[in-house]
């Protein structure tokens, strides 16, 4: 009986864990995502389009870690096609945040 209640008790904390650890990690996606937004819109203020490679790579990477298939083929060639695709990431992110609660 104890063993049971142990266990029990074991895959809840285990479960919380992992729903903690989501949480904080969607968090972080996103606040790291308003980062990138907020420098690709100070560089479409300054009438760039091309993006600097540290944000793609930043942002390749971050498709790759949040693994959306359907961003993965939208063009990024310039800042608002870049930015269209982060907002598309942050859509999705805070979607799945809506079912997880």
């Amino acid at each position: 009986m104890i063993e049971e209640a142990s266990l029990a008790i074991d895959r809840v904390q285990h479960r919380d864990r992992r729903v903690s650890q989501a949480k904080y990690w969607r968090r972080n996606t996103m606040r790291y995502i308003d980062q990138l937004l907020n420098e690709l819109e100070m560089l479409n203020l300054a009438d760039r389009s091309d993006v600097p490679t540290p944000i793609s790579s930043a942002v390749e990477k971050l498709i790759g870690d949040v693994e959306i298939t359907s961003v993965a083929a939208q063009p990024r060639t310039n800042v608002a096609e870049t930015m269209d695709v982060l907002f598309e990431i942050q859509d999705v992110l805070m979607y799945n945040q809506i079912e997880d609660e």
